[in-house]
């Protein structure tokens, strides 16, 4: 089964600066049209789903809050510059409810309530602003932590604190949590009853190849036992995050480059088969059609986007 990848994760700023190594000074000088160029490259290249991971980073707001400052950037409202051209290019927004604390900590931010009241108050002025829009599709919860064999009771009771929330705000949005620690589950009777316990609509497991936690070969086997798990529970959508990097040097401390195509396309067509959906971690700085006017990233994600461009033609 070929697949294709049906969505990505996106950003306004990598918040690993390491790893933004190549495409975080063109964002910090992105306008709203830029932005809706890179919307209209997705949509483009025939994605449906946007993941905006942060609608705050490093204490800055990226829309006008009481909350934060907001960011230094020329872009006066970049959430309305994208879901505005989502609207136009149908594609479908979920909007994360972080970082109201620090991303590195979010063992610590599922369970501060002072981080918690922050993305509360921030969700409720998102809905305030941008709710009207029809691309507003969901809400996507970035504080992930690790699967260690299965999920934490903290973060089955945070996800779900964040769901009933989101269900008093905005009734009919969906919600997504995109955890890591996939090669770790336990896809045991335990798991699917801690599926059962889980109030999310989406799980988009990331594959982790990218982060070499696992490598490419054993990521189809991994989503099989998710798959099953995943029916026996009858609850949340079984989705895939697979990472479209590798490093330029060392893991998490070094920039991030674009992955041969021929390891991607492995990982599409490997959790192809029992996924719903497939999302990408990601396209914005990883992908970039040669003749782009809103070009971010290194000079080989032309490559990627090529390769990836000819890759679902060819499927047509």
């Amino acid at each position: 089964m070929q697949g294709k990848i049906d969505g990505t994760f996106f950003e306004f700023l990598h918040h690993n600066t390491a790893e933004g190594k190549y495409w975080n000074d063109a964002l910090n000088r992105f306008t709203a049209e830029d932005w809706q160029k890179k919307v209209k490259e997705i949509a483009d290249i025939g994605m449906e789903y946007i993941v905006l991971m942060a609608t705050a980073l490093y204490d800055k707001c990226y829309f006008k809050s009481s909350v934060y400052s907001f960011a230094d950037i020329p872009c006066p409202d970049p959430i309305e510059a994208l879901l505005s051209a989502a609207d136009e290019y149908g594609i479908k927004v979920f909007l994360g409810n972080g970082f109201y604390g620090d991303w590195r900590k979010a063992g610590n931010n599922i369970k501060d309530e002072r981080v918690i009241a922050r993305s509360f108050k921030a969700m409720e002025e998102l809905t305030a602003l941008y709710s009207h829009h029809k691309s507003f599709y969901g809400w996507y919860f970035p504080d992930e932590t690790c699967i260690i064999l299965h999920f934490s009771k903290d973060f089955v009771r945070y996800v779900n604190r964040c769901s009933a929330f989101c269900k008093e705000l905005t009734a009919d949005k969906k919600t997504l949590i995109a955890p890591f620690g996939t090669n770790l589950a336990l896809t045991n009777k335990a798991y699917v009853r801690n599926l059962m316990e889980l109030d999310v609509d989406f799980i988009a497991y990331q594959d982790e190849v990218g982060v070499k936690k696992t490598p490419v070969g054993r990521t189809e086997k991994i989503f099989e036992r998710l798959r099953k798990a995943h029916d026996k529970a009858g609850r949340a959508e079984l989705w895939a995050d697979i990472e479209l990097f590798t490093f330029e040097g060392a893991v998490y401390n070094s920039a991030l480059l674009p992955a041969d195509f021929s390891r991607v396309k492995r990982q599409i067509e490997n959790v192809a088969p029992y996924c719903d959906k497939i999302l990408c971690y990601q396209y914005p700085g990883l992908m970039n059609p040669a003749a782009s006017e809103a070009f971010a990233g290194h000079k080989s994600s032309t490559v990627l986007y090529e390769n990836y461009r000819k890759y679902t033609e060819e499927a047509k």
